[in-house]
């Protein structure tokens, strides 16, 4: 009988043991990933305030600092961890923004400026509104600590818009602001405009809002270019004209804008106001009619009209004797006729229904609206358009 010799039994004993350790090995489904050392653990993604916010989530802000300095805001964040950018709509420089927001929603943002500078700190409260499923950002701005006037503070309010665009797509906002003293006016109008330099759909979205805006200006400055009696006097109340808007939905297939048109004409007894909307398939290219939201044939006009009515009268109990209200002006204003309906935007809930002051009742009640839920209307919807996307 053979024997081995010490060095072979010491070299089958180094395989087996190496066999064994492969047999042992685990599977790369069962092999975990290695975490990186800056790893956002999913407690670090709750917040009472801000609710569940995934990584590197970005998100778009609009509003002002001060009495009247609009700007606007794109920050990203992953955990409790906020970098992005905000520039004064007047200006259009782009200031960098880092910072943080910790888990009862307290925001703490500084800014650089190109040189890497820091030039100034927000802070304030994150917040999620829970019927919108949208965030508000408002506090303080004030200068760093150590800067002349740093103890100086401003208060800023920023409401997030509703969009979500991909491929770095941005939606900004254009101004038009003219003074005219000779003839006692004022023009500040806001427009938006969709950045992309690939698809020519967004361009004749561009277009179209571009136009509806400075016609608008253009209409009124002719009209105060042909005074009746003269150059209006500088000490009287001279006329203004102003438009603003509000994003109720911008993807990218589809976006809903919201203009609301203010003015006054000197020696008026009140301003007249009014809001109308553009609502934009930007797969087809083209501004979309209600109607092409619906089945063919579908009678969408008397089921809108008949929730509406149902809501107003509701809303207008509600308030009491500051509804003014009345059930006759509801039922005339919010009648099934398309003058009606002209005014509405689509939001991920439903469609948005505006009502002009005097439209379904006195002028002191003021504008009215009325979100028709996607649940009202779904039978009628058709699957296929612009819309059937929210009540698959």
């Amino acid at each position: 009988m053979n024997t081995l010799k010490p060095s072979s039994t010491i070299l089958l004993l180094v395989a087996f043991v190496g066999l064994a350790g492969c047999k042992k090995a685990p599977t790369p489904s069962q092999t975990a990933a290695p975490q990186a050392t800056n790893a956002v653990t999913p407690e670090q993604y709750h917040h009472p305030e801000g609710g569940t916010t995934p990584a590197a989530e970005t998100k778009f802000f609009k509003g002002s600092i001060g009495s009247s300095l609009g700007l606007q805001m794109k920050l990203e964040r992953t955990g409790d961890q906020l970098s992005g950018s905000y520039f004064y709509q007047k200006v259009g420089t782009k200031i960098a923004l880092r910072g943080s927001v910790d888990k009862d929603g307290n925001l703490l943002l500084e800014e650089f400026d190109s040189a890497g500078k820091q030039t100034g700190v927000f802070k304030g409260l994150w917040k999620l509104d829970p019927d919108a499923g949208l965030i508000t950002i408002a506090g303080n701005w004030s200068k760093p600590t150590g800067d002349k006037g740093g103890d100086k503070k401003t208060a800023f309010s920023l409401h997030e818009e509703p969009i979500a665009f991909s491929n770095g797509v941005e939606l900004t906002a254009r101004q038009i602001k003219e003074t005219n003293k000779k003839l006692n006016y004022e023009v500040s109008a806001e427009y938006p405009q969709l950045t992309s330099s690939t698809n020519p759909n967004f361009e004749k979205f561009n277009q179209a809002v571009r136009g509806l805006v400075t016609k608008k200006v253009s209409d009124f400055k002719k009209e105060m270019a042909t005074p009746e009696e003269g150059d209006v006097p500088a000490e009287s109340t001279g006329s203004d004209i102003s438009i603003g808007y509000t994003v109720a939905l911008a993807q990218d297939d589809l976006i809903s804008i919201e203009f609301d048109t203010g003015s006054y004409y000197h020696g008026a007894a009140h301003p007249n106001s009014y809001s109308e909307a553009i609502n934009f398939d930007l797969k087809n290219g083209k501004p979309l009619k209600l109607s092409d939201l619906f089945k063919p044939g579908a009678k969408y006009l008397q089921t809108i009209s008949a929730y509406c009515i149902k809501d107003l009268k509701k809303q207008s109990k509600a308030k009491g004797a500051e509804g003014m209200l009345d059930d006759s002006s509801i039922d005339t204003g919010a009648a099934p006729i398309a003058k009606n309906y002209r005014s509405w935007t689509i939001t991920r809930k439903g469609l948005d229904i505006n009502f002009d002051a005097y439209q379904v009742g006195p002028y002191a009640a003021g504008p009215q609206s009325v979100l028709v839920a996607f649940a009202a209307i779904k039978d009628l919807i058709n699957p296929d358009g612009p819309i059937g996307q929210f009540v698959k």
